[in-house]
């Protein structure tokens, strides 16, 4: 089934960077998208390539009968970068839920608070944040001594099996990642929740079907991707270390590390009119740019 598996993963991920990348690009070449909602989903987007890039290929090789050994450094690297995309991925969420509900429940001033300046330091600092706190995870795992099994029970380097491989107390280290997860985690997800109480609540004061129709469709997208992330990331690292199920761990981990953002584009770009026909317009413009090119 190796070969099987392979070829599955393979196709969404090169699926997953080539969608991604569409979006970034399409978010930078058409002008009216140069709005805080698209520029908060391209960002997203760079996560994903990100997230997807950190685990999959080595996956890959792991699947084509290649060395499944990865290095000590190799090994705190990937855990890095990794948790690095999901602690920013936490506060990106969030901040797309704060985006929609300035623009529908405050219009009038979404310019004002939601301005280009604004945007650009929310955005660095949620990367800077998310990349701060990976280090710390990252060197509370790497001062632990691993003196059991090297063998990692996961398709890479992630907290709990690491963990699991210690033969000292973790204590500390279940108590960074309850103690992180309850300040990144939740917090983000509670911020998201009250976010959409007041959207929903928003949407229902309008009187028009289409209106309601179109407020509801811009936020169901950003809505599915938050259910999926949070659920999935509560799962791993929010219950107690006695429920840990290795099966259990690497289908989740599966669902937040590869099909998510494989989904991500799909889900926002098909739910989006405007989004599909930017994305049309770019294809056209740089196949149409190609034929011009070959018949010189």
């Amino acid at each position: 089934m190796q070969l099987f598996y392979f070829c599955v993963f393979f196709v969404i991920y090169i699926l997953t960077v080539l969608a991604n990348l569409l979006i970034i690009t399409v978010v930078s070449l058409i002008a009216h998208l140069h709005i805080p909602m698209y520029f908060f989903l391209s960002n997203l987007s760079v996560l994903d390539i990100c997230y997807s890039s950190v685990t999959v290929p080595k996956l890959l090789v792991s699947l084509t009968g290649g060395s499944s050994e990865i290095s000590y450094r190799g090994c705190m690297a990937q855990l890095y970068f990794y948790v690095s995309c999901c602690s920013t991925e936490c506060l990106l969420l969030s901040v797309m839920g704060f985006d929609r509900y300035v623009a529908i429940c405050n219009p009038m001033h979404y310019t004002t608070i939601m301005n280009k300046q604004k945007c650009v330091q929310l955005a660095t600092g949620l990367w800077l944040t998310g990349f701060l706190t990976s280090i710390i995870h990252t060197i509370f795992t790497a001062r632990l001594p691993y003196c059991k099994s090297h063998e990692i029970s996961h398709f890479f380097c992630d907290l709990p099996p690491m963990l699991k491989l210690a033969c000292s107390d973790t204590f500390l280290n279940k108590l960074l990642i309850l103690t992180a997860g309850g300040f990144l985690g939740l917090s983000s997800f509670f911020l998201t929740l009250v976010s959409y109480i007041q959207i929903i609540s928003a949407i229902l004061k309008i009187h028009t079907k289409v209106g309601r129709s179109r407020a509801f469709s811009t936020c169901a997208s950003h809505l599915i991707v938050v259910l999926i992330f949070f659920g999935s990331i509560s799962f791993m690292y929010m219950r107690p270390t006695s429920n840990y199920s290795l099966e259990q761990d690497q289908l989740v981990s599966l669902l937040y590390a590869v099909v998510t953002p494989a989904l991500n584009p799909i889900i926002y770009s098909l739910r989006n009119k405007e989004m599909k026909n930017a994305m049309k317009r770019t294809i056209n413009k740089i196949y149409y740019s190609k034929v011009y090119m070959a018949n010189m």
